[in-house]
């Protein structure tokens, strides 16, 4: 292949490169090929399941709004899917190309066409399509819906790809690894945000995002959509102007890539260079860091973790998420009236699940922490150190949790009962992990995006899921004392949980280590081979 190749010459090789690609990877293995063909037919019945009802829309006086937002909604996905999955398709790096003999503009077009292979296009051709079913009324209209549905298919795959394209050598460093730990935040977040949305609609009906969708049929690909409304009801020239306004996007993404692919191809990596600088506000922190915690094997521990929760992607990612879920949930149920001041007791429950699989974390490199452990003693202060680094955080933070739900909500006289169930929930979860981590350890593995290594998914579950249940039932005392006093209109008391459930959850969480202690201190081989595995 030489430079003064054509787009038509290497476009029909990047297209049989994609589909061996995508063969190649289904003949790995069986349960591959099954996960494939999996998400394949999941998706297929929801893209046909959406374009039934896209189409069942037609004549409706909210078809517009719905299929504009929905069409918006899905560019945005686009945007954000290489920044959040950054390998999760392995044709989104453009650097396996850059010692090629290829010229960017050919190359271009030649990827543009070979990435409207896959699922993702089809889904989005299925809601372009129907959409375009719902809103065009008219010859005219059906034109320009055919230039609407190309235009949307184009310009969501030519978003994803100047994204990539621009952000890929922050992407595949080790510190662009981070911004995946935002997809947990952001689906947390989503999808609290949707179930609000959804109860809103109940009650209110479509009409309330008539003034969104507005903003939205200007903004592409929806614009192109907008247009095909437009023209349907008769608004030749506003429709004309949101078709141009789209095919202008469009040509400005096209040319967005193609600079970046230039740059990328004609330039050094330097994304590692500030690596290789000594990092004078992390040393710094360390520092003080070191004076703030305790001395001694404690205080190692304890700042060995911290790290971990800071440096590590998948231990921040769980860090971001627990932290995310555990406001969110008593939040936004607050936020529509039918929360309970109890709801904040999900904070201490998410973060005392990362007490779990404490040893998974450090995977192959446990050998090293197995070394220092020769008695219980030491597989005792080990487990307390790891626990206490957890309770730096979550401590202050299911306290502002319960604080700012029983301030949304005005039940201040809650307050100490909540605070009191959430500590002791915060106990017994501490007590539970510090026992699975010793009884049921895994490996988490460093590439990828799975928690959990093949063959572990069991484990996995026997130590999350029982743990909880075990965890929800060691605190069963200080929920019967809650219910009583309420019960027996003894509100003046509920004041007792707070101290009582405090002491409580320091005493079953120091039983839990005291416990798991010795369990850690015998089975060091067999943990350390189970969290090796990955």
């Amino acid at each position: 292949m030489t430079t003064s190749a054509s787009a038509g010459a290497i476009t029909p090789v990047f297209v049989r490169l994609k589909l061996s690609l995508l063969r190649n990877g289904l003949r790995q293995s069986a349960k591959r090929r099954a996960a494939y063909i999996a998400s394949v037919t999941v998706t297929l019945l929801f893209a046909a399941l959406q374009l039934l009802g896209l189409i069942a829309l037609r004549g409706s006086e909210h078809a517009a709004t719905v299929c504009v937002l929905l069409t918006g909604v899905l560019a945005l996905g686009w945007a954000v899917m290489p920044l959040f999955f950054p390998s999760g398709d392995e044709t989104l790096d453009p650097t396996r190309l850059v010692m090629l003999p290829l010229r960017p503009r050919p190359l271009v077009r030649a990827l543009l066409v070979a990435s409207l292979v896959g699922i993702g296009p089809l889904f989005t051709l299925c809601l372009a399509v129907g959409a375009t079913i719902a809103l065009a009324h008219g010859a005219a209209a059906a034109a320009t819906g055919v230039l609407a549905t190309a235009l949307t298919l184009l310009i969501c795959v030519a978003l994803a790809r100047a994204v990539a394209a621009a952000n890929i050598r922050l992407l595949t460093s080790r510190k662009g690894r981070d911004l995946a730990v935002l997809s947990g935040l952001v689906i947390a977040v989503g999808a609290q945000a949707v179930n609000f949305g959804a109860q809103k609609l109940g009650s209110s009906g479509l009409s309330t995002l008539d003034p969104a969708a507005a903003v939205v049929r200007w903004v592409p690909p929806a614009s192109a959509l907008g247009a095909v409304d437009s023209v349907s009801e008769g608004a030749y020239a506003t429709g004309a102007a949101q078709l141009a306004l789209s095919a202008a996007a469009l040509l400005a993404l096209l040319a967005f890539w193609q600079r970046s692919l230039t740059r990328l191809m004609t330039t050094p990596d330097s994304s590692t260079l500030a690596a290789a600088e000594p990092d004078k506000g992390t040393s710094r922190a360390s520092g003080a860091l070191g004076v703030l915690l305790p001395a001694g094997r404690t205080g190692t521990v304890m700042e060995r973790s911290l790290r971990y929760m800071w440096r590590d992607p998948k231990t921040k990612a769980a860090w971001v998420t627990s932290l995310a879920i555990g406001l969110i949930v008593p939040v936004f149920n607050a936020l529509q009236g039918t929360g309970s001041v109890y709801f904040a007791c999900f904070a201490a429950g998410m973060l005392g699940i990362l007490m779990y699989n404490q040893f998974g974390q450090d995977t192959s490199a446990f050998w090293m922490v197995a070394m220092t452990i020769s008695t219980t003693r030491d597989a005792y202060v080990e487990l307390r150190g790891r626990a206490l680094a957890i309770l730096l955080v979550t401590l202050p933070y299911a306290t502002l949790v319960t604080v700012l739900t029983t301030a949304m909500l005005g039940a201040w006289p809650a307050l100490p009962d909540a605070l009191g169930l959430s500590y002791a929930l915060l106990g017994a979860m501490l007590a539970t992990g510090a026992w699975s981590s010793a009884r049921f350890p895994y490996s988490i593995p460093q590439e990828g995006h799975k928690n959990v290594a093949p063959g572990q998914a069991g484990l996995a579950w026997l130590s999350i899921f029982g743990g909880m249940v075990a965890g929800a039932l060691l605190c069963a005392p200080v929920l019967a004392l809650t219910i009583w006093l309420h019960a027996s209109d003894a509100t003046s008391w509920t004041w007792l949980v707070l101290p009582l459930g405090t002491a409580y959850g320091w005493m079953i969480a120091e039983a839990g280590l005291r416990l798991a202690a010795p369990r850690v201190a015998g089975r060091l081989p067999e943990i350390l081979t189970a969290v090796s595995k990955g």
